[in-house]
């Protein structure tokens, strides 16, 4: 199929917004049921043939939920086989919310392991309302939504190859659910202090310092797909650094700027994919450079080390 299809952020704005509650809700049963990694890399979703998954967690039992984004189903599994599913269309986020708690309970996993009965959005317009009492939101175009896996498995395999190109300690291609973006993030030898008034998930996303890239599929506020890239702490003088054209950099607070290529300004040229890892390279030299890494030491080809084949 095409590499990076159309995806107009206002076609689907309304169900997109349904689409990131529903995975926020799931992302708090991984949060919960899940054992806890550096940076918290046990929270984010990943890719499979079909959807998005949690990954198998929790030990009594231990179970997974996939969304299955072109029957459009969400799948709970247990070790022992059971297996509970509903349709993820017609649900408001309240119906959501029943349904993936009558789905738990259905293949043994209680509110003892995980509860769920209050959970609310977070970083959210209404964050204040729990997900039980929403149902504003109920949009769910299945077409569209099969069109963003569709992309976001584009970008995965993007990200996998950029991924390739650096020897030193990385995160995995993962999708977040609190930001509803996919990322990649490369990390120095730098430890990071952080002030004791900092929340403690800053903290331990940001404990080292970090060079992150990605995808995120727009926002009110910025109403367009686009990849990126961020260095933090930011390095003085990191905006000066050039990107390729039309990429720029997007200042998103005082002293803090996004590299930015917008998604369909990336789908253009005739090799988008390369188009894509040129700009991800810019953007990792870029702050890497100011930020003082050693970029040979790091240096990569193809996801090899050995010296006999580089």
């Amino acid at each position: 199929m095409e590499l990076f299809p159309s995806l107009p952020y206002t076609s689907w704005a309304d169900t997109r917004d349904t689409l990131h509650r529903f995975t926020q809700l799931v992302g708090k049963v991984r949060l919960a049921a899940s054992v806890r990694r550096n940076h918290w890399w046990n929270v984010p979703f990943h890719l499979t043939g079909r959807g998005i998954t949690t990954r198998p967690m929790g030990l009594h039992p231990t179970f997974t939920i996939d969304f299955d984004f072109l029957a459009h189903q969400l799948v709970v599994t247990s070790l022992d086989g059971r297996s509970a599913s509903f349709p993820l269309v017609g649900q408001s986020v309240a119906g959501f919310h029943a349904e993936l708690q009558r789905a738990l309970r259905g293949v043994g996993v209680g509110p003892g392991t995980v509860d769920i009965s209050a959970a609310r959005p977070f970083d959210l317009p209404d964050s204040d309302r729990p997900f039980a009492e929403d149902t504003e939101h109920a949009s769910y175009d299945p077409a569209a939504v099969t069109r963003y896996w569709q992309v976001l498995s584009q970008v995965n395999q993007v990200l996998e190859t950029f991924a390739a190109r650096f020897s030193g300690k990385t995160s995995p291609v993962h999708h977040f659910w609190h930001t509803f973006d996919i990322a990649l993030t490369r990390f120095s030898d730098t430890a990071v202090h952080q002030p004791p008034t900092t929340d403690p998930v800053t903290r331990e996303a940001y404990s080292r310092e970090v060079i992150s890239f990605g995808f995120w599929f727009g926002d009110p506020t910025f109403p367009e797909a686009a990849f990126y890239s961020y260095t933090a702490p930011e390095p003085d003088g990191l905006a000066d650094e050039p990107l390729p054209p039309p990429a720029n950099w997007l200042e998103r607070r005082p002293g803090s700027h996004l590299a930015v290529l917008t998604y369909d300004t990336a789908r253009k040229p005739p090799d988008a994919q390369a188009a894509v890892l040129d700009f991800y390279e810019a953007a990792y030299r870029g702050g890497a450079s100011r930020a003082g890494w050693d970029i040979a030491r790091y240096a990569c080809t193809d996801g090899i080390t050995d010296p006999q084949l580089c």
